[in-house]
């Protein structure tokens, strides 16, 4: 942390939630039970600036909710919430879309691309490696489509229209003073970890790990493009001071009012 960087604050909203089989959370654990993840978008904010990681699901969830559905089983049904939508809860909370600076997307997944208009003023930080590896050059198949990862629309609004609003990140890269991205992998090669200068010490929040104990027990998620790249992210993790998984519903038992800085 550097003494000239600002210290931000960091809040969490809920955008959606499903049930999974464990064993796509805890790698090769616990089958025939089942597990939640709550997915979420975050607010960073301090030195003049807002920052946004996630953006959450595309407006019709439908067509997502089916093919989950299909895939893991009647159990698996996607929740959200009116009141969860970014487009409402974040005005609700006094964060005014048009007054967001940058936002990061992390990993490049429908989940996490389906609101970028909402943010008409602000930059996209992707992973360069990611945005190369998911969407323009696969080196290898990948059980997600590009469609999967973001819509058609909006890729070609970033290459197009958009464009000078694309910023492809460094496996390590300061967007803003006290922040920084760090590609990690683990769950998709667009993973990257934010790391937050914070009042409460260094923040981290990360796909990489779905649920913290994926972290206290150094159980690599099930949904894994690479497990080595799991156990070496799960190290840099426990360097933070708050650790925040991506996708635990438990993060509302920790941060009740989602303050989590």
């Amino acid at each position: 942390m550097s003494s000239s960087s600002p210290l931000y604050t960091v809040r969490i909203f809920p955008t959606a939630q499903i049930d999974v089989p464990a064993p796509e959370v805890f790698w090769m654990e616990r089958f025939a039970h089942w597990t939640t993840l709550r997915f979420l978008t975050a607010v960073i904010q301090g030195g003049g600036k807002t920052v946004v990681l996630n953006t959450g699901f595309p407006e019709d969830i439908a067509p997502l909710a089916k093919a989950w559905g299909d895939f893991l089983g009647p159990r698996a049904v996607l929740e959200r919430p009116d009141e969860w939508r970014p487009a409402r809860a974040l005005p609700a909370a006094g964060i005014d879309p048009a007054g967001v600076d940058l936002v990061l997307i992390s990993p490049i997944q429908l989940y996490a691309t389906g609101n970028l208009r909402l943010f008409p003023k602000a930059r996209f930080g992707f992973s360069r490696r990611g945005w190369i590896e998911d969407l323009i050059a696969h080196d290898y198949r990948h059980h997600v489509p590009r469609q999967g990862c973001i819509s058609d629309e909006d890729f070609f609004w970033l290459l197009g229209p958009a464009r000078d609003r694309l910023l492809l990140l460094d496996d390590l890269h300061e967007p803003l003073p006290g922040i920084r991205c760090r590609w990690v992998g683990g769950h998709h090669r667009s993973s990257f970890a934010v790391e937050v200068d914070t009042a409460r010490g260094t923040v981290i929040l990360s796909d990489a790990a779905f649920h913290l104990e994926n972290l206290e027990k150094d159980i690599p998620i099930g949904i894994a493009e690479s497990i080595i790249e799991c156990h070496h992210a799960y190290a840099r993790f426990r360097e933070a001071d708050v650790f925040v998984p991506l996708y635990d519903p438990k993060n509302w038992e920790r941060f009740p009012d989602g303050r989590v800085a």
